[in-house]
């Protein structure tokens, strides 16, 4: 917990890490407009982590388990753009390294709960050969596979390293080096799901890389013409995953989901100074922070790119203290760039609409940076809305919320809460969610005015992942065993066969096209009443209920009612 903090300390906090996320927004919508700089959502986002890809953070997930509604799922990926035949030592996590998913169910933005994971390899090819298996693999013990790498996962409490407990041991599944030598990876992949001590599971290993988006964007902004968009650049890509499924008791407030269901969510890696001699590298000194993802796209065109190393190694509680980024996203010049080269209008400042969506959560009673009162005037997510929460003690970060309480979607939208589905992105982050056009829509304006931009209704043009997801855990696809060129022509293939069954399609999307409809048909409609619902009739979304905050005040504790 946090110590008392005075009045304008806390001031400064909101102004500063407020800015900072409503920039972060900005840069979604850039990558969605096919505008600025871009990497993913986190991959490869700067100059350390670029250099470094075994720590390299890409995305965090966080959603109420579709087939086990008393559970939370959270996943971390790492290592981005694994290509699938990229052997001989394909993928591996970093030995040593610690891979932590963070919690903090109190809005003080210091971690209550770390889950950490550290690797361990058993490479067995020695002198003998450089084959990663020297057979067909078909169980995690076979003989025949020569690279393992076990893990174990602790649980620690409110930052007592020292105190951590072993709550799970197990085996990663290895990375899917093709079919000739693991004829069947789902096999592989479910015996290495283990039991958690509490409650829950938990997988690591490869997966295809669920982020989807278009980011073409290096060749001058696409020219500013969008029309080059709808391709997915991640298709065929792999990651690291890990997946963690636990009771939503687990990450409440005195274990009580009901009374405190909102939980932020971040994801971080700490690894030691690499010591080189001739062919060997040894870790030794202190562990440091090398990665942080809370929401998707903040460090990758929040932070200017000399600032953004210093990004990755600060914890949410110090946002505010690096002023040159502070400075930046106070003045952000991405809506800039919209407006230059597309014609955008910026939208009015200050942006506190963004700044309750990606910093204090969504409530009635978030503290706005200037006292005013939230321009989204209903109780989603955030953690003031907890009744066993010390409002005096809440900070604004950046990191990612989820209400526990809001039952999963059955039919989910992938515009999340603009798409009038509220177990989607912002209020946590499924994997279908389409994070790149909502967030698109909320910085060019949709979350201020209720109304959409009519001249981004496609977005990216990508609207789903190449593979699909499982109705299971882990949720995530297997991972790929083509060449990413594969995919590509895949991708043209497909293109090219829908172009002849649609003649006369003009290269924009076909009637039937989800993107299409977004404005005009059912999902148009969906999205139309999801921001109708936020701004017109905001108190049909009340999860919970509190009295108004202001900086340093006490809030009413609220108590949860769903919708």
């Amino acid at each position: 917990m946090r110590n008392q903090r005075d009045r304008s300390d806390v001031r400064t906090i909101r102004r500063s890490t407020g800015c900072l996320v409503a920039v972060g927004l900005a840069a979604g919508s850039v990558f969605a407009a096919g505008v600025g700089p871009a990497s993913a959502s986190s991959h490869r986002e700067a100059p350390l982590t670029a250099g470094d890809p075994k720590i390299d953070n890409t995305d965090v997930y966080a959603f109420v388990s579709p087939d086990k509604s008393d559970t939370v799922t959270l996943i971390g990926t790492w290592i981005p753009f694994e290509e699938p035949n990229g052997g001989p030592n394909f993928y591996p996590f970093q030995d040593g390294a610690h891979y932590d998913i963070n919690i903090d169910n109190d809005g003080d933005a210091v971690a209550d709960l770390t889950y950490r994971w550290t690797f361990t390899t058993e490479d067995s090819r020695g002198t003998d050969t450089f084959l990663y298996a020297n057979g067909p693999v078909t169980s995690l013990d076979d003989e025949n596979l020569l690279f393992k790498q076990t893990y174990t996962l602790e649980k620690i409490v409110d930052g007592d390293v020292a105190g951590a407990t072993t709550i799970a041991s197990g085996q990663a599944a290895p990375s899917n080096i093709g079919n000739s030598t693991i004829p069947n990876y789902g096999k592989l992949r479910t015996a290495s799901f283990e039991t958690v001590d509490g409650g829950g599971r938990t997988f690591a290993g490869q997966s295809d890389d669920p982020f989807f988006l278009d980011l073409r964007v290096f060749d001058l902004l696409y020219g500013g013409n969008l029309k080059k968009v709808g391709t997915d650049t991640l298709a065929g890509y792999n990651v690291n995953s890990i997946a963690l499924q636990v009771p939503k008791s687990a990450l409440a407030i005195n274990g009580d989901a009901t009374k405190n269901p909102v939980v932020g969510i971040w994801s971080s890696t700490e690894k030691q100074t690499m010591t080189l001699t001739p062919g060997q590298a040894e870790a030794s000194g202190d562990y440091v922070q090398v990665s942080r993802l809370g929401n998707p796209l903040v460090n990758e065109v929040v932070v200017p790119a000399g600032l953004k190393d210093a990004f990755n190694s600060i914890k949410p509680e110090t946002d505010h203290t690096v002023t040159p980024v502070v400075e930046k996203v106070l003045d952000p010049e991405l809506p800039h760039l919209l407006n230059a080269i597309y014609k955008l209008k910026i939208p009015t400042t200050p942006r506190n609409d963004l700044v309750e969506i990606y910093l204090t959560g969504i409530a009635k009673n978030a503290p706005t940076l200037d006292n005013s009162t939230p321009p989204i005037q209903a109780d989603l997510n955030s953690q003031v809305l907890n009744a066993d929460a010390d409002a005096a003690e809440f900070v604004p970060s950046e990191m990612l919320r989820l209400n526990m309480g809001v039952p999963s979607a059955k039919n989910p939208n992938r515009l999340g809460v603009i798409g009038g589905d509220f177990q989607g992105f912002p209020n946590g982050r499924r994997l279908t969610d389409d994070v790149i056009d909502i967030s698109l829509q909320a910085v060019a304006g949709a979350a201020q005015s209720g109304k959409i931009v009519a001249p981004l209704k496609d977005g990216d043009k990508v609207d789903v992942n190449g593979q699909k997801f499982g109705k299971v855990f882990p949720y995530l696809p297997l991972p790929n065993t083509m060449m990413t060129n594969g995919w590509k022509a895949k991708q043209a293939q497909m293109e090219s066969a829908s172009a002849v069954a649609a003649p006369g399609a003009s290269g924009g999307p076909s009637a039937s096209d989800p993107a299409s409809s977004l404005l005009g048909g059912q999902a148009g409609q969906s999205l139309a009443g999801g921001l109708g619902l936020l701004f017109v009739s905001g108190g049909a979304l009340v999860l919970a209920r509190g009295r108004k905050l202001r900086p340093g005040s006490r809030a009413q504790r609220p108590s949860a009612q769903p919708a």
